[in-house]
């Protein structure tokens, strides 16, 4: 991951992002869009129904030298950069997160600020109103995590750790097996030196910031869109709902419904799914936790007769971190073939250049399917009334204040 000099800070600018953001998307009439939370199944969401995602967290990555287990330094370090990021951008609320545990390979040398939305921004709005049709549908992503953070200011927070193996009160207590991993990895010290937290705020990578809702709502009403609001308590919650939702649709365009990609982290190949007929399923990170989600899925679902599986390598064994032995049971679960995709299994997880290989070997794939119709509107709330009670998903209408499903 490259990271940039400090240097550059004061040209940051949250519309010159979010025009980065539209240029991906060509401009046409889309009955609905996606706004909010960061969400790798909430990609592939979008890909079936053809509707462009807007992200309320942007990650601007800084370069430094730091302790990565004095968060206290990192914290100091920040103050100053924050401060300048929040000079030339009222619309924003920084995240700052530090995580010695599975980002330890980068954090001595990269600081990582996520920039979250509080308001749409010129740029979103005139994107919108120009390629969405009368009376379209804004889904609103709204995950409910939250982590452990220090409030340096109204607008600048400090997270210390990040979803993953380890729970956000882990970071914050002394143990043996954080004392053994700091020992392995050459520590001076041997307990983390964080902040102390003030309260639970939203999670950086993916929690959503509330204070952007009453925009997009006022927004809407302005224009006449409808507000759907999608509401998570974890960012996995999405994944099984996504799977099944691809499932229904490939038995509906009449191909096969039995192969699954599981993507991990930031591994997505939404378009090569569609085309390969393969069913989706993201999961947030190569640990434990996301490993017994995965299973926890695969236990309930009609069997996969194929499992086809990537993995993040973060390039060091973090605690938490899930045995490649627990992923290739994962693979088992499959009725007739479950294989790894860009995985060296001798070297995971140093195994770099999975990043490149999951994607060559995914164009390996001989069967293709001609390009969809996109998923329509009424397909998605038929399946939602057929299927939506089945997963932890709170589904909201601005105008209503009971869940619809």
């Amino acid at each position: 991951m490259n990271a940039a000099s400090t240097k550059t800070l004061d040209e940051v600018r949250s519309e010159i992002m979010s025009r980065w953001v539209i240029s991906q998307y060509p401009r046409r009439q889309y009955p609905a869009a996606m706004i909010g939370s960061t969400n790798g199944a909430a990609v592939h969401l979008g890909a079936a129904l053809e509707m462009p995602w807007l992200p309320q967290t942007l990650l601007v990555c800084l370069q430094h030298s730091v302790d990565p287990d004095d968060g206290k330094q990192a914290l100091e370090w920040g103050k100053d950069q924050s401060q300048r990021l929040l000079e030339n951008n009222s619309d924003l609320k920084i995240y700052q997160m530090h995580d010695p545990n599975q980002d330890r390979v980068k954090v001595p040398h990269v600081g990582y600020f996520r920039l979250k939305r509080t308001r749409l921004g010129e740029a979103y709005k005139q994107f919108l109103i120009e390629n969405l049709a009368p009376g379209a549908t804004l889904f609103l992503i709204e995950c409910q995590n939250t982590w452990l953070a220090t409030k340096v200011s109204d607008r600048h927070f400090f997270q210390f750790g990040g979803k993953g193996g380890l729970t956000p009160e882990e970071y914050f207590q002394d143990s043996e097996k954080v004392t053994n991993f700091l020992s392995q990895n050459g520590s001076s010290h041997q307990r983390w030196e964080p902040p102390t937290p003030d309260g639970w705020f939203p999670e950086s990578e993916w929690g959503f910031e509330p204070e952007l809702r009453e925009d997009v709502e006022a927004f809407a009403r302005e224009h006449q869109f409808k507000v759907r609001r999608i509401i998570l308590d974890y960012p996995q919650d999405l994944s099984p709902f996504v799977a099944e939702l691809y499932r229904w649709w490939y038995q509906q365009r009449g191909i096969p419904n039995h192969r699954l990609l599981v993507e991990s982290f930031v591994y997505l190949q939404p378009w090569w799914a569609v085309q390969l007929g393969l069913i989706p399923f993201w999961i947030v990170f190569n640990d434990q936790t996301s490993a017994d989600r995965l299973g926890n899925y695969l236990n309930s679902a009609t069997p996969y007769d194929e499992i086809y599986l990537t993995l993040f390598s973060n390039g060091i064994r973090s605690l938490g971190i899930a045995s490649i032995e627990e992923w290739r049971n994962v693979l088992t679960k499959a009725r007739s073939k479950g294989q790894f995709l860009g995985v060296n299994e001798e070297t995971y997880p140093n195994d770099l250049a999975s990043f490149v290989r999951h994607y060559t070997e995914l164009k390996k794939f001989e069967q293709r399917y001609p390009s969809p119709e996109p998923l329509s509107l009424d397909q998605f709330d038929a399946f939602l009334t057929q299927m939506g009670h089945q997963f932890p998903i709170r589904w909201e209408s601005s105008s209503m204040t009971e869940a619809v499903s």
